[in-house]
């Protein structure tokens, strides 16, 4: 009988930007489905209105350099998250063809919920990690994203 799994040796490791994508995936499958109910969708509007909701009067273009997305990403979860009622666009006073974003009352709200869902969330995905296990592997993700944001040329 054949396995169809090879065994891992120290040079055959799974690689870390496979486990890194299956993650994010999983993640958003599952954030999408809990925040349905709420009108949110997928395509991380999540991550979108918590940095409204953190950054109150954010540009687009803002957005989309911290949430590191290409701009027709932010585009059309903004413009979702309008329509759910969660943001409202005003005119930027100092830049007339620019928006600001800020959260509506809805989204305010909402905030608390939010948060909750998020760590709950959190909570459940590193259930099985002591503490120091969790540090470690946070310390571990940031030294890896900052070689792949060198590695992008964004260092």
């Amino acid at each position: 009988m054949t396995s169809d799994k090879e065994p891992v040796s120290e040079h055959s490791r799974e690689p870390i930007g496979k486990l890194i994508s299956h993650l994010h995936r999983q993640n958003q499958k599952i954030l999408a489905k809990e925040l349905l109910p709420y009108g949110i969708g997928s395509g991380g509007q999540h991550s979108f209105l918590k940095l409204v909701l953190s950054h109150p009067g954010i540009t687009q273009d803002q957005m989309t350099s911290r949430i590191k997305c290409d701009k027709a990403t932010t585009t059309r979860s903004v413009k979702l998250l309008e329509t759910s009622g969660y943001i409202e666009r005003r005119t930027d006073p100092h830049d007339r063809r620019s928006f600001l974003l800020y959260p509506t009352p809805q989204a305010l709200e909402f905030a608390p919920v939010f948060q909750s869902l998020l760590d709950d969330f959190n909570r459940e995905l590193s259930k099985d990690l002591t503490e120091s296990e969790l540090d470690t592997l946070i310390d571990l993700l940031h030294k890896v994203t900052r070689n792949s944001e060198r590695l992008n040329g964004q260092s």
